[in-house]
Formats: structure tokens, sequence, C-alpha cells
């Protein structure tokens, strides 16, 4: 770690905490530990090592960022505030998320900081303040002003917002014209692959950039594979999984792995883009036209052949960040509309669409077009994955609402 401290051994203070646990370096201390010795503490905290060490090991690194994050925003809150970050007090957890409401976070945003306050107060044998009513209260008072649904992610489905998946040609925004309008150069056929990989397979963005080569194996189809998944949000056990990659994203991925001359590792990477002007022959200057009050520069004499305009590109040796798939999704969409692939929108709808893209999108456009499909809530949360019913009753509500009894009546009565 970067912290000064003294080697921490049993009963080893630093400032209010004192770290417990066997002998160990500095750097060995878990980053939870660490987090928790920066935040305003009104009383000397005892802070039990191995057990925030094994919940570590426990988590995955994302949630750990995550408490990290929550930590750190709850301690600078308090500092301003002139509160006492651990023990907190109920008061000061209710007026923490009262504060994060009125900066615009949402019911579930407060949930997770609610818990991770939680977490860490039972991480260090604190008095949990969060299940005081008075925190309650206040939560509902949120949820009743402003709902506790959550935004959804905008769907991309294979041929955009159609009843019929099968049958009805494609239409708005979709899968179809934005894979067709993906380019043969380097940046178009990584961004075909990826948004087919990510349609096919309805993964999360960090499950998608954790796909490499050795993930695939060969199905019994033998223009289609199989995609190991070894870890997703809801398989906290390690237990993976296997998805279907369709003849189409297997020949998408072909083609850029072909391109790309990548046989192993990360399949998703970074590719960097250098594009060079033409510039045309310059023809040397003779030394007698050098004037008095010029400077002398031999190289002045020189000619200069004429260069072509070229691109190059740049391949990278690790996986894209998670992050970067919502822009890259955007990026197709923006590149495929000046193309003409929708002539049905226009700039001010893709626009409005663009502002609900992201790197979920597909995976809600896929649960849709399942939906739509015809098939069953145990299919759609086993093709997705899913331990709860919650989530895709959620994204297909809007659908449901259509397809359903009062919708089919509508429609008939025209």
């Amino acid at each position: 770690m970067d912290v000064p401290a003294p080697e921490p051994t049993e009963g080893t203070e630093n400032g209010q905490f004192s770290i417990t646990g066997d002998s160990m370096s500095i750097a060995a201390v878990p980053e939870i530990a660490w987090t928790a010795t920066r935040m305003h503490a009104g009383a000397r905290i005892v802070i039990n090592e191995p057990l925030i060490a094994a919940y570590q090991a426990a988590s995955s690194s994302h949630s750990i960022r995550a408490l990290k994050n929550d930590l750190e925003a709850f301690d600078a809150w308090c500092r301003r505030t002139g509160r006492i970050a651990l023990p907190a007090t109920p008061e000061t957890v209710a007026d923490y998320l009262d504060a994060r409401a009125g900066k615009g976070s949402r019911p579930a945003s407060l949930a997770r900081y609610k818990a991770s306050i939680a977490k860490i107060h039972q991480l260090l044998d604190l008095k949990d303040p969060t299940p005081a009513p008075l925190v309650k209260l206040r939560l509902q008072a949120v949820r009743r002003e402003k709902g506790a649904a959550q935004k959804q992610a905008r769907p991309l489905r294979f041929k955009g917002p159609v009843r019929d998946v099968e049958r009805d040609k494609a239409r708005g925004l979709n899968i179809r014209a934005l894979l067709e309008c993906c380019g043969d150069d380097l940046p178009g056929l990584r961004d075909r692959a990826l948004l087919s990989a990510a349609y096919d397979t309805g993964l999360r963005a960090s499950e998608l950039v954790a796909v490499a080569v050795e993930h695939v194996e060969d199905a019994i189809d033998p223009e289609a594979r199989l995609l190991q998944i070894l870890r997703s949000k809801g398989d906290s056990q390690g237990e993976g999984a296997t998805a279907y990659l369709s003849p189409r994203t297997v020949a998408a991925i072909a083609a850029w792995s072909e391109a790309a001359e990548i046989t192993a590792g990360p399949l998703f990477r970074r590719v960097q883009v250098r594009r060079y002007k033409a510039r045309s022959a310059v023809r040397g200057r003779p030394i007698d036209s050098f004037s008095g009050r010029e400077t002398w520069d031999l190289r002045k004499t020189l000619s200069k052949p004429a260069v072509k305009a070229r691109v190059e590109y740049d391949i990278g040796t690790v996986a894209l960040h998670p992050g970067s798939i919502g822009p890259i999704f955007r990026s197709i969409i923006q590149r495929a509309f000046d193309r003409g692939a929708f002539p049905d929108l226009t700039a001010d709808d893709i626009a409005r669409l663009l502002k609900g893209i992201s790197a979920h999108s597909t995976r809600v456009g896929l649960n849709q077009d399942l939906f739509a499909s015809g098939e069953d809530l145990a299919g759609i949360m086993d093709a997705l994955r899913w331990k709860s019913p919650r989530m895709p009753l959620a994204y297909n509500r809007n659908l449901a609402a259509e397809q359903g009894a009062a919708g089919r009546l509508m429609q008939k009565l025209g």
C-alpha cells in the first residue's frame, strides 16, 4: 500500500484504528481495511484484518471497488458536514441519503449506499445504523417521491421494434442494419464481432470484455460455436455457464481475429487508428535563392517525394474496458445513421435514442426478442442466466402491455 504505517502486528495502532491479525507486510493489508482507516472515526476502532481479507477473497473486484467508492463518498460528506462516519448514527445515515437523493440519486443507488455503510459496520463489528426506523422511513419517502423504478437501457433488438421477429421487416434502430454498416477495416471488423456476440449471448459489459479466444468451443452445428462464460454477475460461486454463438457471430469473430492476428487471450481489444494525410511532392530550392536575411538550412535544398494518404492500426494486447462498450455501441449507431442505414429515423430520433443506449442495450434487446418470439419466462431466465424473474419481467413490461389482453383488443378495434 502507499500509506506509510508501522508493521501491522497484533494491536498496532494507526490513528483511531488498530489492525489485528498475524504479522504481515503493509502491501498485504486488504484494500477495504486501509479505506476504513482513512474514515473519520469518533472512537478507537479495531480492524479485524483476517475478516476483511476473507470478505475480499469472497467478493468480486467490481463489488470491492463499488464498496470502496461508496465508503469514500460517505466519508467525504461526513467530513464536509462535521459528522462522524464510524460509527455512524441513524441520523447521519438518513441525512446522507437525503443529501444524495437531493443531488439526483435514484432509490436503487440509495439502497446500495445504505448497504455499503451497513457492510463496513458489520466488518468492523460496529453497531449497524441502517436498520433503524429513521433510515427506513427516509428511504420510503424518497421512493414515494421519485418512484422505485430503475431507468432501463434502450433495447437493441435484432429487427427493431417489431411484433413478429421472424416475419416482420426490420425497422427503426435494429441490430441487423448496424451489423451491415460496420466497415471491413479493423475497427469495423472488431465492432461487428463485438455487437453480434453481445446480442447472441446477452452478456453484460464486464462479461463481454472477459471473453477470450480459448473460451470459444465447437458446437453440434459445425457453423456455430459455444461460448464458455467462466464467471458472471449472478454466479458468485464461479460455476460457469454456456452461451450459443450463431453462425453470423462465428463468421464475424473469425474475420476480426484473423485480421487482427489474435490467436489467444482477450478477443475484444482496443484498436488505435492513426491517419496520415497525403502530401504533394516538394522540389528542393537552389542555394542561390536564399536571401541574406534568411536562416540557412540545407534541408530546404532537398526534394521531398509525394506521400500517399495512409491509415495505420495498432491492436492492443489487453481486453477492452467495460466502460468502453456503451460508447462503442453509440458510435456504431451514429456511423450507421450517417450512412443512411435508418431511412425511417430522423436526426432528432437518433439523438433521442442514443441517450438511452448503453452496454446493457443488447441484453435488454435479446430479452425482448425472446419474449416476442414466444419463449416462456423460464427459458428467458436460463438463456440470460438470471436467478430471479424480477429483471426479465421489468425489461418486458412494455411488450407485455402491448401484447396483453387489453393490447390485443385495442389492435382489433383499431
